[in-house]
């Protein structure tokens, strides 16, 4: 994988989770007790064995600047290759939105260096993968370009792109779709291709008017190359909404999931350290079911949840289908039901609080209730 370089995109549209994606990039959300949503795509990159990576800023990269950083923990602080910021293009009169400006804009970070391949993968996407694999399945295709999907276990709402294939693994069709029924193929948000291919897509879509790299530039124009699809066959999960987040957390509780996203000794799931006192559990605590953070006091009842570093639940305070950032104050008696508190959240005594399983009550940062 050394002669591949790596580009993660983190411009995932937060249409659909507003509440927590306001003023943070959606791979940057908090995920399954001490990780980031960012942290799949640079770990399974790395564990593949690529050293250099981009990493294309989002309008709101303070978070993700915050936790990335130099890369250290991920082994890229390199002196040769090692991981790169990609900036937004600089604002001019061309009003277009999407990811293909940004692109265009950093191609030169490609096309300088001095690998073969380019990765180009969406940073929103939960998923323990051996890049290794597609880049052998690619070069045996004889293909111009590689996707990756996964099979749908189950009908999902939200925008989708989805193939179909024929038995040597082309793909046949490549259509963004509304939602993706059971058994579908959806594209998972990672393509490979040679740089040339890749900078020829980025460079004549964007010059003739396309805002989106998989829309504009693949879909429309996927007649003119031939393009394989690699099959993933483990859990994959697309923050794209609050309940895609809220369902992917509660996910990690099931030990099949968490024990493929995070067991795995040669692809470990990495982040950033964070030094913690072990978690304090008093006698009047309860937990069941639930993944608990280092840094945290325990004297209520904890079920079927997530709680981040250095929450607080009080005394007879009951937690249950929830998710708890970091830092967050569940005083003595409160009761909270399928619900997102965001981080520094305060419930005070005695308040109840319940969301649907579908459709959990958010309580966004910093917020005393």
């Amino acid at each position: 994988m050394k002669s591949v370089v790596g580009i993660i995109n983190l411009q995932e549209s937060n249409t659909l989770i507003k509440e927590l994606a306001a003023t943070r990039a959606v791979e940057a959300l908090p995920f399954a007790g001490r990780y980031r949503v960012v942290d799949f795509a640079l770990s399974n990159m790395v564990n593949s064995g690529m050293t250099g990576v981009g990493v294309m800023l989002p309008d709101y990269s303070r978070a993700v600047l915050d936790h990335i950083r130099s890369g250290k923990d991920w082994d890229l602080a390199r002196r040769r290759d090692g991981l790169t910021y990609l900036p937004a293009a600089i604002p001019d009169n061309d009003s277009r939105k999407g990811d293909l400006k940004d692109l265009y804009a950093n191609l030169d970070f490609a096309e300088l260096s001095d690998k073969k391949y380019v990765l180009l993968v969406n940073g929103s996407y939960i998923y323990n993968i051996d890049f290794k694999n597609v880049l052998d399945f690619h070069k045996n295709s004889d293909a111009d370009i590689t996707v990756i999907y996964g099979v749908c276990p189950e009908d999902k709402p939200g925008k989708t792109v989805i193939i179909e294939t024929s038995t040597n693994g082309i793909v046949t069709d490549l259509a963004e779709s509304a939602s993706v029924k059971k058994d579908t193929k959806a594209v998972i948000g990672a393509y490979l291709m040679p740089i040339p291919t890749f900078a020829y897509i980025v460079r004549s879509t964007y010059e003739r008017g396309g805002q989106d790299f998989l829309l504009d530039g693949l879909i429309r124009h996927a007649g003119e190359h031939k393009i394989s699809a690699y099959e993933h066959k483990g859990y994959v999960a697309h923050i794209n909404s609050t309940d895609a987040y809220y369902k992917a957390n509660l996910d990690v509780l099931k030990p099949e999931v968490w024990e493929e996203l995070f067991m795995d000794k040669e692809r470990s799931i990495y982040t950033k350290v964070k030094d913690e006192v072990p978690v304090q559990y008093k006698d009047t605590a309860v937990v069941e079911n639930s993944l608990v953070a280092n840094g945290c006091i325990i004297r209520g009842t904890v079920k079927n949840s997530i709680i981040f570093r250095g929450v607080n639940i009080g005394k007879d305070a009951v937690v249950e289908n929830c998710i708890l950032m970091q830092r967050c104050d569940i005083q003595d008696g409160a009761r909270l039901e399928n619900v997102i508190c965001d981080k520094n959240v305060i419930v005070t005594k005695r308040r109840w609080l319940k969301g649907a399983e579908n459709y959990p009550y958010i309580v966004t940062k910093n917020v005393r209730i």
